[in-house]
């Protein structure tokens, strides 16, 4: 009873005092979300515009804008929080904001993104007609439930202790990467006239939404700020990778995105392993 007493107390703490305080407005970072929630709205516009066009350059071109205006919500939601956390102006009024932008810039665009992708012309993936509908939803639902995990996790009434709010890592691949992964892969085979390997879409769509919704930690980045140093050697090899993705255009945030949404299983499975050889090597054999 005691220690349950002490766990209401310790969580009572982290409320909000009152509605006005959780609610409260503030107008740097919520105008970020805004941006966030205004281009993806124009991303979702582009590409029911290019669904309808009927000259292949016009529905590159749209399909390449809604590309640019996924990565600009990439962009202002990177910031927003950032910006929050900085100036100590995190209410819970811009989390649930940014949750509802972050759905449609990064859920219902790239699954519409997708769809019109697979299914025009349909006579060419007549399969996907039937099919492509139910995977675009089960990314758009992964996206949601990511989404709403997140909220409960950093959520103040939560004890410190249970609480994701002071972790270096988000557990599950982050929505706007798995967004940024899609659109910046149409933005390859627009670019590079592909279009013919968008078949490879769905089950890409598939793989990053088991990816959202899975238990794999992937870095958060949200401990740089303007104080964080590094070693002359790392500042080195960043030039030299901005470089690059400078020379690379297109290709480059496909291979950025593809590089983070690898990292993440790739790191996971080598800690496991290294787990269990630790654990086999501290395990007396029988008859020792």
């Amino acid at each position: 009873m005691k220690e349950k007493a002490k766990m209401n107390e310790e969580s009572s703490r982290h409320q909000y005092a009152d509605a006005d305080e959780a609610s409260h407005i503030y107008l740097l970072p919520n105008s970020l979300t805004a941006g966030n929630l205004f281009f993806g709205f124009l991303a979702i516009l582009r590409c029911i515009q290019a669904n309808n066009a009927v000259d292949p350059a016009i529905v590159s071109e749209y399909f390449t804008q809604a590309v640019w205006f996924i990565l600009l919500a990439v962009i202002c939601d990177a910031l927003d929080g950032r910006l929050a956390r900085l100036g100590g102006r995190e209410s819970l009024f811009g989390k649930e904001f940014d949750s509802i932008a972050d759905i449609i810039s990064f859920g219902v665009a790239p699954a519409l993104m997708t769809i019109f992708l697979i299914l025009s012309p349909t006579e060419k993936y007549p399969f996907f007609l039937q099919i492509g509908w139910l995977i675009a939803f089960v990314y758009l639902l992964c996206a949601a439930v990511r989404l709403a995990r997140f909220n409960v996790l950093t959520h103040p009434m939560l004890p410190p202790a249970e609480r994701m709010k002071g972790t270096k890592d988000f557990l599950g691949l982050p929505v706007p990467a798995a967004a940024g992964m899609i659109a910046s892969l149409v933005l390859v085979l627009n670019s590079f006239d592909l279009q013919a390997l968008a078949i490879l879409l769905p089950p890409l769509l598939l793989a990053i939404a088991v990816l959202m919704v899975s238990n794999i930690p992937y870095p958060s980045f949200k401990n740089i700020d303007w104080q964080t140093s590094t070693r002359f050697r790392t500042f080195i090899y960043l030039i030299f990778g901005l470089g690059i993705v400078f020379m690379m255009k297109e290709l480059a945030f496909a291979l950025l995105f593809l590089a983070y949404i690898g990292y993440g299983p790739l790191r996971y499975f080598v800690r496991v392993y290294r787990a269990r050889k630790r654990l086999s090597r501290a395990t007396p054999t029988p008859g020792e």
